[in-house]
């Protein structure tokens, strides 16, 4: 094995599709949560 095989891990991603993907997973994610935080002060206060 040489240095310069290269395989697909090699190629650089591109920073806008590593934006959509943290978009994709981060929106639900906030949602989530504040959908928890809302629901559980509505527990603790009436």
């Amino acid at each position: 094995m040489t240095t310069d095989d290269r395989t697909a891990d090699d190629t650089p991603t591109s920073p806008a599709l590593v934006a959509l993907a943290w978009l994709v997973v981060g929106l639900p994610l906030a949602y989530g949560l504040w959908q928890t935080l809302v629901k559980a002060s509505a527990l603790f206060t009436g």
